[in-house]
């Protein structure tokens, strides 16, 4: 094995560096698909809870159509908006294996910096 050289350890520094660019870009990037799924959520859970009211004198025949058509408006809205908490999904998926990849190439640099400090440091200790 080698002994490791001051040059190695700042090219490993500089390299790790970049790994922690590209992690927190790949973080913010997931970060936003989260926020963007998480607003989907919250508006399908909005649209799921809410029935208006009816106001005024309505007939039952009118009040029951209005059900009727409200229903089926609802269930055009869900499924529309199942299938874009589906696709955002999808992308939050792409994106958490994105930061995951980046997350271990950080952190290898990171440890095989630290390994080689340490080892350099251990060699001029016995000098």
């Amino acid at each position: 094995m080698t002994k490791p050289t001051p040059g190695q350890i700042r090219q490993l520094s500089s390299l790790s560096q970049l790994t922690g660019l590209a992690l927190e870009a790949r973080l913010g990037d997931l970060r936003k698909a989260a926020e963007a799924r998480d607003e989907t959520r919250a508006a399908l859970a909005a649209l799921c809870a809410a029935r208006p009211d009816p106001e005024g004198d309505i007939s039952m025949a009118a009040l029951a159509r209005a059900d009727l058509l409200y229903d089926q408006w609802v269930e055009g809205r869900r499924a529309a908006m199942n299938l874009q908490l589906a696709r955002q999904t999808a992308v939050w998926l792409e994106h958490h294996a994105s930061a995951a990849m980046a997350f271990g190439r950080n952190d290898v640099l990171s440890r095989m910096r630290i390994a080689l400090q340490a080892k350099l440091l251990m060699q001029s200790k016995r000098q």
